[in-house]
């Protein structure tokens, strides 16, 4: 067994090891029960036994949280193939050399029983420190609007947003993106913006502003976006 890290819930001891081929049929299982639980079914793109296979052969990672036996969450990124739907253009990038050197923050489940402990933002730590950066310029992923837990997981680790737009068969999903290599600058000037306004939202990315937090208001949630300078 690989373990990597190790920590408590609860009183319940858990360890995270890097996942292989024999472990996708609970990676399957755990993705089938967390996809149940979702009162929206849209929050999640569940991934292929083949989607999972290429983090599992090397072209990406999966790592997984146990407590005993028992799989309760797990966390991938993939090196992406370059098509037509790369989320490196959305940075902005367009050479074939540029587009290999982002990497794709892929899937994170959490068994139901087991959310509210922070095991998604620590995975996302765990899985950081096995990837070697001098690889990568950016990191890329995507989420669903009123994706609260995902949203915040994304900007809590530096993540801003720079696409708004419909993929996976017409699913509406922000892009994300982080600068590996410096921090963005920004204008003075915010603009806050309801996370249900996609018009408006899709307009300013036009423009050249990016997304740097979001905020609940009265109801709602807004997202906050400065232009980069």
């Amino acid at each position: 067994m690989n373990t990597i890290y190790e920590g408590i819930l609860d009183e319940q001891s858990y360890y995270v090891k890097i996942l292989n081929k024999s472990d996708l049929p609970k990676v399957l299982a755990l993705q089938e029960v967390v996809y149940e639980a979702l009162p929206n079914k849209d929050i999640l793109q569940p991934l292929s036994e083949e989607e999972f296979l290429v983090m599992l052969k090397g072209d990406g990672l999966l790592i997984g949280t146990f407590v005993g036996e028992k799989l309760i969450a797990f966390r991938g990124v993939v090196a992406p193939k370059i098509d037509e739907e790369h989320l490196g253009y959305d940075i902005g990038l367009v050479k074939e050399s540029d587009l290999k050197r982002v990497l794709y923050q892929e899937i994170s489940n959490v068994h139901p029983d087991y959310r509210g402990y922070g095991l998604q933002k620590t995975l996302a730590k765990v899985i950081m420190r096995q990837i070697d950066m001098n690889q990568y310029d950016y990191l890329a992923a995507t989420v669903m609007p009123y994706n609260i837990a995902s949203l915040k997981d994304k900007f809590a680790q530096g993540f801003y947003i720079v696409s708004l737009k419909y993929i996976y068969g017409g699913k509406l999903r922000y892009v994300f993106a982080l600068d590996l290599r410096e921090e963005p600058n920004y204008e003075d000037e915010p603009v806050t913006i309801s996370m249900g306004d996609v018009e408006s939202q899709q307009r300013l990315l036009q423009e050249g502003f990016i997304g740097v937090e979001m905020k609940p208001l009265g109801n709602d949630w807004v997202v906050i976006y400065k232009k980069k300078r």
